[in-house]
């Protein structure tokens, strides 16, 4: 039996309530400082995750820290509640250790916590890409959209993920923006693009004018707070959020519904895998990242398949082989915790249609003034 594990942590203290619930009734800050000084622990035992070719168990692993504590915190204090993590883990028996949320951007993305470890670390960001832009191609085809020709921004270009996102979208599509602060580096992401698949991308720092053109969004930035609101999307644009937390706000759900919003990176999991822990998930499907780690186990490639921030379109294709070979695959389209069917798909394009006719057809004010 293959072994693994998964470190997860609250991502804001909704979670820990959901956890503690008396916790609800203390004023916020003392919460936060209670749970620096809980330790790494296991969670659950995870079973049944098993293909054609092998089985597995594998546990979670909390590191009790919030998204906001990851970020603001101290880095190596964070590095360390993560090592600890990784040793709860070990001691279980896991063979490799996946990076879930936040553990896998805070520093050098998880390299430290693999030198300091005695089991393989991945942070399961070549899935989640492979997924996301498996997700993304087919939801932008569900709403009308030929990617190869769609106006496609990408925010969060810089990071790992978005920076390996651009890449591999570069090879096929016509018409793409990379978003992000540090317009240095897109110039660099931009500059390798053109030099590998002869295509002009366009860069950015302001993310509101680039997405009120897009007709396909991929955000994956590291924020704690949601960056794209009800009035930043065109009707009709297709939004792959893959951030945990999120990137784009509930009121976009709320107020828009000429819009689609897909959760990025979200997988079935093949056959009878019960978590043993309720993450808001449909049994049987998982985030990438966790799927990533469960493939890996299942393929006894107990290695640090993916650290760092330069993920490489050699990890993402083989990844996705070995997903097909274990039965992993694509789950069906989730916004906001909740299932999307075909047909609310067909209701948010016809809502959008209407919306774009009603704008063409407003009459223009003409001025008689010089």
């Amino acid at each position: 039996m293959e072994k693994f594990a998964f470190v997860i942590h609250p991502l804001d203290i909704r979670d820990i309530y959901r956890k503690y619930p008396f916790a609800r009734y203390l004023p916020d800050k003392l919460v936060e400082k209670a749970v620096t000084c809980l330790p790494a622990m296991k969670v659950s035992h995870i079973t049944g995750v098993a293909s054609s070719y092998n089985k597995a168990e594998g546990w979670f692993v909390t590191c009790p820290l919030t998204a906001k504590q990851m970020v603001e915190l101290p880095e190596g204090y964070v590095i360390n509640r993560i090592i600890g993590a990784a040793r709860v883990a070990e001691k279980l028996g896991a063979k490799i250790l996946g990076l879930g949320a936040f553990t896998s951007v805070v520093g050098d993305a998880g390299i430290t916590i693999a030198q300091n470890s005695n089991i393989a670390v991945t942070t399961g960001n070549s899935y989640t890409v492979a997924s996301a832009i498996q997700g993304v191609k087919k939801a932008a085809a569900l709403m009308g959209y030929d990617i190869c020709q769609a106006d496609i921004v990408i925010i969060g270009a810089t990071g790992s993920i978005g920076k390996v996102c651009a890449r591999y979208l570069a090879r096929e599509v016509k018409n793409l923006t990379l978003v992000a602060r540090d317009t240095s580096k897109l110039e660099e992401i931009a500059a390798k693009i053109l030099f590998d698949y002869g295509l002009a991308v366009k860069v950015t720092p302001y993310s509101r004018s680039a997405l009120r053109k897009a007709d396909v969004i991929i955000t994956v930035t590291s924020a704690v707070d949601t960056i794209i609101g009800p009035g930043d999307l065109k009707p009709g644009a297709v939004v792959c959020d893959v951030s945990r937390p999120r990137n784009v706000s509930k009121k976009v759900a709320e107020e828009r519904d000429d819009v689609l919003v897909i959760e990025g990176g979200i997988v079935e999991v093949p056959h009878g895998v019960n978590f043993n822990f309720n993450f808001g998930f449909p049994e049987g499907t998982a985030y990438a990242c966790m799927a990533e780690t469960m493939i890996l186990a299942l393929e006894g490639r107990y290695e640090s398949f993916t650290l760092g921030r330069d993920l490489t379109l050699e990890q993402i294709e083989e990844i996705e082989r070995l997903a097909n070979k274990h039965g992993f695959k694509v789950a069906g389209f989730r916004s906001f915790e909740k299932a999307v069917s075909l047909e609310e798909i067909k209701a948010i394009k016809q809502k959008a249609f209407i919306k774009n006719c009603s704008q063409i057809k407003k009459p223009q004010v003409v001025s008689n003034l010089p």
